[in-house]
């Protein structure tokens, strides 16, 4: 990936997360999922809450220019999920989505062992989470007039 080394990596909690740090994550999502995509929709759900956030900072201005939800078994679906996945516009195809996927995926068996994964993915985005392993359950439907079809990871 380009510039790997330019970017950290952490995983936070809700909890553990500063205000600063939750208001840059929710614009960054508002910007995309919203504004971007011309979808108004309820982007604060109150899973955030029960849910860890992977967040991606640019090494050099500290920027969060990418992020995850990952949440438990039993909130979403009977499996641990990973949702709201987005990359800044200005850090797209430099392989920032990969390394953001990758981390999830590496902290989740670290969290929960080799565990399957659900996901509702953008129907668009379905060759991206392939690369990632996840395959369509066979399940499409419109999310927010979105075409979106739920995929699943299992070792």
């Amino acid at each position: 990936m380009e510039g790997a080394n330019s970017y950290d990596i952490e995983v936070l909690s809700y909890e553990d997360l500063s205000l600063d740090t939750f208001h840059e994550l929710i614009a960054l999502r508002i910007a995309v999922f919203v504004v971007e995509q011309n979808c108004p929709y309820q982007e604060l759900d109150g899973k955030d809450k029960l849910g860890e956030h992977l967040i991606m900072r640019d090494r050099t201005n500290g920027k969060i220019i990418g992020t995850a939800r990952i949440l438990p078994p039993g909130v979403s679906y009977d499996e641990v999920a990973i949702g709201r996945v987005v990359t800044d516009n200005d850090y797209r195809g430099k392989g920032v989505g990969h390394f953001l996927m990758e981390s999830c995926m590496k902290h989740i068996e670290k969290k929960y062992g080799q565990v399957p994964v659900r996901i509702s993915a953008q129907e668009h985005l379905e060759n991206y989470y392939r690369k990632h392993g996840f395959v369509p359950t066979g399940k499409a439907y419109l999310e927010d007039d979105i075409p979106h079809i739920e995929m699943y990871y299992s070792k």
